[in-house]
Parts: C-alpha cells; structure tokens; sequence
C-alpha cells in the first residue's frame, strides 16, 4: 500500500477491503486468554447455549477487524494512533467458518490548528460476513494521521 496522510481521507471517502477468515481454533485461543465464556471456548457447551454453537468474543471481532484497517486503510508509517472511538455495536454472532469483510466512511477530517503536520479523520466502520449481514459497527473511530503538508 502506498503511504496515506492525512490529505488523503477526504469526508464522504468510502472504501471496502480486506477480509479475514474465522476459524474455530483462533476464537478458541483469543477467548481462552481474554474472554473465556463457554460459548467462546468450548463447542460443546456452546452448543447448549442460545447461540446454538461456538461464537467469537466481540473484542475478538474488533481485533480481526483492526488487522484489516491496519493492513488496508490507515498507514502503519503515518498513523499516530488512536485518542478513542465511538460506541461499538456487536449485532450478530461470528461463527467459525466466516468470512468478515471491513468497510469505513470518513465522517470528520479536521487538521490539527496547534501541530499542523498532523489531523484528525473520524471515521465510521462496518464489518459483514459473507452473506452480506453486518456483525458488528464502529460509530466514530477517530485516528491521528500525519499530514503530507503543513497547511
């Protein structure tokens, strides 16, 4: 990916990209370490549960989709992270076997008045399965990027 400053988020930019395959193993492992309910690390139990079989943790589905914005949409080399987000909305279960895809639309972009090499975009994020549901939604993600210029 060529490098993206902050210029290069304009309000109203759209994009789709990447995508990440879930695997049973991997909700496994993340849960077992950050968020080890039943229905996160066990298929037999989670059998029993209401979702009728092994789902992610939320926070792990926040954390594929990171990879995909990092890999795809903000530059490693021009980010300077992150002051906070908006409310984060898990609508629908992700099972083993999904595909999720990572779509983001500039909301606010906004050039910082008292360090002008650098600004601030807003941006809202939806991640879909393959059949196209949104599973989860990002209200606000505000990101810190370098600015190709001073003003």
């Amino acid at each position: 990916m060529a490098s993206k400053y902050f210029e290069d988020y304009p309000v109203g930019a759209e994009a789709e990209f990447g995508s990440v395959h879930v695997t049973a193993e991997e909700i496994i492992a993340f849960a077992t370490r950050y968020d080890p309910q039943p229905f996160h690390v066990d298929a037999e139990a989670a059998a029993r549960w209401p979702y009728g079989g092994l789902i992610a943790s939320g926070w792990h589905t926040a954390a594929m989709a990171m990879r995909v914005i990092v890999e795809d949409f903000i530059d490693g080399e021009t980010s300077l992270g992150s002051p906070g987000l908006g409310p984060i909305r898990w609508k629908l279960p992700v099972r083993p076997g999904d595909v999720l895809r990572v779509a983001a639309r500039v909301t606010e972009s906004r050039r910082s008045t008292s360090k002008p090499d650098r600004g601030t975009i807003v941006f809202e994020i939806e991640v879909r399965n393959q059949r196209d549901e949104t599973v989860m939604t990002i209200e606000n993600w505000i990101g810190i990027i370098r600015a190709r210029t001073t003003g």
